[in-house]
């Protein structure tokens, strides 16, 4: 990959364009959080998703009981153990989201011009004349002439199933609109998004605190998705709530920014989260079309700086019904990637798309050719004139990793890590090569038992790009005797060789602690 490396902003040879790309072991530095549902969930699916490179599952409650989720949690485990590829969990939140109730499940026809109630009596049925929704106060929160979206996905601007609505009069509780085109709402649930409007919904609502409660301390997620994030209060609140959850006060809390309001406190939600998530199909409601991808870049700025993975979502719509992307998402998917995401979010695409397995591999191949293409030197001393000086010590160890893997043209970085923030860090300044982030348990007690700590700081590096953890033995602390550390070392380099990252004769950083120093050293393998 060294060799052929290109920058878009050098003259690219056309001929070299066509020239296959050669596999690799880690389909691309980008990682995949694929959305797990009524088509994705045999095994046989869920084992091609893993090995065509989903690192992330995604379970959304916006749909679907816990014990339909536990039934396909229980086949992604089996599909990890066959394959031998590692995944988390991601559970996503329903928040503040309204919905319109349609009991009967029987498909409503809507006329461009005609009018439509949205009442909050959802005793009633939903017919093309009127619409119950979950939500009593949109009548105080709406006026004359604001816009409502209502649909199964969301409108995407070519969609049969979203209708777009402008409000005529508000009577009483109820809002009458009129329909701006013609659309068919077929299922039972369908997402009401009022565009530039502030809901008095709360972000984790009763149920969400449920489901985590249970389905999510039951099966210690890695990643909490919170939808509808719109303060930093946000935030702290539901991370209070996963603290007097035993193990959950390790899940990484996921701010998701669906709306104006989110965008406006977004420096405040980046400090307080641990990741963010652009949710594209609702911003692009909120936002006016022009400005979509000026958030989307500054963004993906901020959390690259700040070191926090950044995913975005909805790149890939027209794959849910279609075996290619058009060729607007293709530059879309590889634009996230020069952008500086550090995952794509697959969401309609996987979870009732007809090729699940087929989105993965091409986004993935997406994705890695952009990373070929990325000017990770500009980019590095962009993010050192950030951090500005003097730097702290892990920040100094971090980036001079990674320095000296790109002067000695290493084929990866290996990194010793407990909690896994070294790792990150390193990750941060987007090294050329893979960083094998190899996680050291730690033993702890609760006076009654000993456990070991790990699997979630692995787990949770499976969404950072460039970043592929293994677990080490737990009987090789991170920080021991010289001896130990060059056991653990052996069984990290024999895994990438068999992984085919690392051939003999290359050269290999490695980032470990040493006492109390930390130590970066540079060696080269024999035959």
């Amino acid at each position: 990959m060294h060799s052929s490396h290109l920058l878009l902003e050098e003259p690219i040879r056309m001929a070299s364009i066509l020239e296959p790309s050669k596999p690799s072991f880690f389909p691309a530095m980008t990682k995949i959080v694929g959305t797990l549902g009524p088509k994705s969930r045999s095994l046989e699916v869920i084992s091609g998703c893993l090995k065509a490179g989903m690192s992330v599952a995604r379970f959304d409650f916006s749909w679907g009981d816990p014990e339909y989720h536990q039934e396909t949690l229980e086949t992604l485990k089996a599909a990890v153990k066959n394959t031998k590829k590692l995944c988390a969990v991601m559970l996503d939140t329903v928040g503040a989201e309204m919905q319109v109730v349609n009991k009967s499940e029987k498909a409503i026809s809507l006329q461009a011009d005609a009018f439509v109630v949205l009442t909050p009596h959802h005793d009633q049925e939903a017919t093309s004349e009127l619409l119950p929704i979950n939500f009593d106060g949109l009548s105080k929160a709406v006026k004359k002439g604001d816009t409502i979206f209502v649909g199964q996905y969301l409108f995407t601007g070519s969609e049969t199933t979203s209708v777009w609505l402008e409000v005529s009069e508000v009577k009483g509780e109820d809002v009458v609109c009129v329909c701006k085109n013609s659309a068919t709402l077929a299922g039972s649930l369908f997402t009401l998004h009022a565009s530039q409007v502030r809901i008095e919904l709360p972000t984790l609502s009763d149920r969400d605190k449920e489901v985590i409660s249970t389905w999510g301390a039951q099966n210690k997620i890695d990643f909490l998705s919170l939808s509808y994030t719109r303060h930093a209060e946000d935030v702290r609140q539901a991370r209070e709530f996963l603290s007097k959850l035993g193990d959950l006060s390790q899940t990484q809390i996921f701010a998701k920014i669906e709306n104006i309001e989110g965008l406006n406190h977004f420096d405040e939600i980046l400090q307080e989260a641990d990741g963010i998530i652009l949710s594209r199909g609702n911003l692009g409601i909120d936002l006016p079309p022009e400005k979509v991808f000026l958030f989307q870049k500054a963004a993906l700025y901020k959390c690259n700086m700040a070191g926090k993975p950044a995913v975005l979502t909805r790149v890939v719509d027209s794959m849910t019904d279609n075996l290619r992307p058009t060729r607007a998402e293709a530059t879309d998917v590889a634009n996230a990637v020069l952008d500086g995401s550090d995952a794509i979010l697959l969401g309609a695409e996987t979870l009732r798309g007809l090729y699940p397995v087929e989105t993965i591999s091409i986004v993935g191949k997406i994705c890695s050719e952009a990373e070929k293409v990325f000017n990770q030197d500009l980019y590095f001393k962009k993010t050192v004139k950030y951090v500005g000086e003097p730097m702290t010590h892990l920040e100094s160890i971090a980036s001079s990793a990674v320095r000296a893997a790109i002067k000695v043209k290493a084929s990866v970085i290996i990194c010793f890590t407990s909690s896994g923030r070294a790792a990150r860090l390193i990750a941060k300044y987007r090294p050329t090569m893979p960083v094998l982030s190899v996680v050291i348990p730690r033993l702890k007690t609760n006076q009654l038992k000993w456990s070991f700590t790990g699997a979630f700081e692995a787990r949770q590096s499976l969404i950072v790009r460039g970043l592929f953890p293994m677990l080490a033995d737990p009987r090789h602390p991170a920080e021991s005797t010289n001896a130990t550390n060059e056991s653990v070392l052996k069984v990290a380099l024999d895994h990438g060789k068999v992984s085919g990252v690392i051939k003999s004769h290359d050269r290999v950083v490695v980032c470990q602690k040493v006492g109390d120093a930390s130590v970066v050293k540079i060696i080269e393998l024999e035959d």
